[in-house]
């Protein structure tokens, strides 16, 4: 058995904890069965924001008027430009999958990695056959996680896209014509704006009765508000019932839930986005100590410790919040902790509730903290102030006008007695940027 100072498991934010470890001239491995650079890099938030920024070009440019810019001829994307500036980011991966190749003290397996025991691991080599055995003082689980597919009769057989294969075998060499979307949550909602803007007529099937269910209220409403007004179709508390193809189409059926009306739809394709599901069951953690919820999540605490001892899990697979820069504070943290603290007992430690969240839809959406009924659920009697766009200076040169569909706002939850700050919520133009 070959013997490590640390195993990391994923190339994404684990890639830190990996290296604090060789800065201090530690003997480590690094295992991947993708692409290297995790979710984020490769099938996620950079190559969505490169389509994301040319669809919010297309959006802002339909209400020029508003601040003083004459008419213009109506701009299009140029499908196969952006889709070069996608590809040349995602491909970033070959460069940092040959800078680990040639690191010193680093052993790169490229497989799907799995336990053979509390602490040893084998990999199933993409290139056939299986690896020693290996082992570590400390073993970082950062495996990140998959697109959840529903159980739909008939989707295997007719096909369909996932953020996974859409940025890999499948990405289209045009924008759809017709476009289906299962999912009303953060990728679903990115996705339906990016297609949109770029042409192609888009339906958002949800099965919640809500878009984006686990922002404020009024944020959701607001959101989809806007969707619509952009030509986007949506249908709310739905039940996805079966797929199937008649000539070039493939025809969804649905049924709504509330009333039981079914509804068929057509389109060219299907992207399936209703959530993810982590990648921790291709570890075979049963052989471990480590545990997993209900959902199949890693379950760590505060310091990312699983409850092996050794043993830590960031990221998507722990089910804290699946975003990369969540995982980078993980990331950080660990990386303090194992190799960087100069003082015994200079913990640190992951504290959830400061962590933001941004959806990049038109409006942008952002959030940080507790909703009101988060909050009054919690036991805080609270105020609630709410501002829109249209109220402020830089609103108003932004083009917001009082009662617009896409007049955004800015809405604080404050504990009462004490004035602390629970949560803020954004709905506009920029959002990102204020978070």
């Amino acid at each position: 058995m070959k013997e490590y100072d640390l195993i990391v498991v994923g190339t994404g934010a684990g890639n830190i904890v990996l290296e604090a470890a060789l800065a201090k001239g530690l003997k480590c491995a690094q295992i991947e069965k993708g692409k290297f650079g995790g979710t984020c890099l490769t099938r996620g938030c950079i190559p969505t924001k490169v389509l994301v920024t040319a669809a919010d070009f297309i959006r802002e440019a339909q209400k020029i008027e508003r601040i003083g810019i004459a008419p213009f001829e109506k701009p299009r994307i140029d499908w196969e430009k952006l889709s070069h500036r996608v590809w040349a980011k995602i491909n970033e991966s070959k460069e940092l999958e040959q800078f680990y190749m040639n690191e010193k003290n680093l052993d790169v397996y490229k497989g799907c990695g799995y336990f053979t025991g509390e602490k040893s691991m084998k990999v199933a080599l993409a290139s056939g056959g299986v690896s020693e055995e290996i082992t570590a003082k400390v073993i970082v689980l950062a495996v990140g996680g998959r697109t959840k597919i529903p159980n739909i009769e008939g989707l295997e057989e007719v096909g369909y896209l996932t953020s996974e294969n859409l940025f890999g075998k499948n990405y289209p060499k045009s924008a759809f014509r017709r476009l289906i979307i299962i999912g009303g949550g953060p990728i679903g909602t990115e996705f339906a704006h990016v297609f949109s803007a770029a042409g192609s007529k888009v339906i958002i099937i949800q099965h919640n009765v809500r878009l984006l269910p686990k922002e404020d209220v009024q944020v959701s409403e607001k959101l989809l508000e806007n969707i619509r007004e952009f030509g986007i179709g949506v249908e709310l508390n739905q039940d996805t019932i079966s797929v199937w193809r008649e000539g070039e189409d493939k025809v969804l059926l649905i049924r709504d839930i509330a009333t039981g009306e079914e509804k068929e739809i057509r389109a060219d394709e299907i992207l399936v986005a209703p959530g993810i599901v982590s990648n921790a069951d291709l570890l075979h953690l049963e052989r471990t100590k480590v545990t997993v919820d209900r959902r199949g999540y890693i379950e760590t605490n505060e310091f990312l410790e699983t409850n092996a001892e050794g043993i830590y899990a960031l990221g998507d697979c722990n089910g804290k919040a699946p975003f990369r820069h969540k995982a980078n504070y993980e990331a950080d943290i660990l990386s303090h902790n194992l190799y960087l603290r100069t003082e015994e007992n200079d913990w640190r430690f992951a504290e959830y509730d400061l962590v933001p969240a941004v959806t990049y839809t038109y409006p942008q959406v952002g959030h940080v903290g507790m909703t009101k009924e988060q909050a009054e659920a919690a036991g805080y009697t609270v105020s609630v102030g709410l501002h829109h766009y249209s109220q402020t200076s830089k609103g108003y040169s932004l083009g917001m006008m009082e009662g617009e569909v896409d007049d955004g706002f800015v809405k604080v939850i404050v504990e009462k007695k004490s004035g602390k700050i629970l949560g803020a919520h954004v709905i506009g133009e920029q959002a990102s940027i204020l978070f």
